[in-house]
């Protein structure tokens, strides 16, 4: 099944449409019994299935406006919410902006792959969620260092 729609698109959907469409590309995926129960009181989950392999699969999504970050408190319910309420083998949280450093930290810590705007695309263009899955927390990229200008030797992050 084709789903790819153009990230323009995708920004201009409701949070309704798009939790809904990252369900479908779940099943597009191979993964059943897929549910939509994002919405007050979802607690932290807005997808629900099993993967291809049987393991229970719970993803957040986060539709965001593309300049802004998934502050530490969005990762932080998430990863209080996604083992322990939703009893979680594989946890994703899906965003169509970036993760804050914190939340991506988070993410790392505790084994939740964070598909940032950029990994979503590729998923969203084909790439199939399983290919993603090895990313870990490491799907919003991985913090780089920089020289910090006028403290030479000095590193400090981007």
């Amino acid at each position: 099944m084709v789903l790819e729609r153009s990230m323009a698109v995708i920004d201009a959907m409701t949070w309704q449409d798009f939790e809904r469409y990252v369900a479908e590309l779940c099943r597009r995926d191979g993964c059943s019994e897929i549910a939509v129960v994002g919405g007050s009181g979802d607690l932290a989950a807005d997808v629900i299935g099993n993967l291809p392999d049987g393991r229970r699969l719970v993803v957040q999504v986060k539709h965001y406006a593309p300049h802004r970050t998934v502050p530490s408190g969005d990762m932080q319910k998430f990863v209080g919410m996604a083992f322990a309420e939703h009893n979680a083998d594989v946890a994703v949280f899906v965003a169509t902006c970036e993760f804050s450093r914190s939340a991506r930290d988070l993410a790392l810590k505790h084994h939740i792959v964070a598909l940032n705007r950029n990994l979503f695309g590729s998923w969203n263009s084909g790439a199939p969620l399983a290919s993603l899955l090895p990313l870990s927390g490491a799907g919003g990229g991985l913090p780089r260092s920089r020289v910090t200008r006028g403290k030479r030797g000095r590193q400090g992050a981007t």
